[in-house]
């Protein structure tokens, strides 16, 4: 999907350009599909180590992608809805942190994010086109609900690269 720049902060440019092919529910039910079959084939061991010290373990990963959808599913509602009051950031750390992922299995993760995934594209077809256009302020910065979207899938994206060239 082709997004204008105003529709986005640069900083997103990354996720942006790593996001999925074809429409924003498309995306989002293809991404679920590789997201699980890439993680339910991380051999155990693996799942709760982490490359170097003070970074996140393969699940705190998987649970910080869950928390970012929740996060900006809720932003993309709260656009398309047309509320017009501007959304705080949050701090990505602090909620690994508290998720404890280490007491939690991998199946326990992946049926979460699956239930996440599954209320992301229901949503996402419930809007429209001039829906999918609107424009919020999220972390001070300007954001469409379809560059919503995109950054969603290319998060994913981004981090699954990231578990391959380091933790696998």
């Amino acid at each position: 999907m082709k997004l204008n720049s105003d529709e986005y902060n640069p900083y997103y440019q990354p996720f942006i350009s790593k996001a999925t092919e074809g429409s924003i529910s498309e995306a989002l039910t293809n991404n679920c599909k590789t997201v699980i079959e890439f993680y339910n084939n991380i051999p155990q061991e693996k799942l709760d180590y982490a490359y170097a010290e003070g970074k996140w373990t393969i699940k705190d990963m998987l649970i910080h992608l869950i928390d970012t959808e929740r996060v900006f599913s809720y932003r993309a509602m709260r656009i398309a809805r047309q509320d017009k009051t501007e959304m705080a950031g949050f701090e990505q750390d602090d909620y690994v942190m508290a998720a404890q992922t280490n007491t939690r299995s991998i199946e326990d993760l992946l049926n979460e994010y699956k239930a996440v995934r599954q209320a992301t594209i229901a949503l996402y077809k419930s809007f429209s086109e001039e829906e999918l256009k609107s424009i919020g302020t999220a972390s001070g910065s300007p954001i469409s609900v379809r560059a919503i979207g995109c950054i969603i899938t290319g998060h994913e994206n981004h981090h699954n690269n990231m578990i391959k060239d380091r933790y696998l």
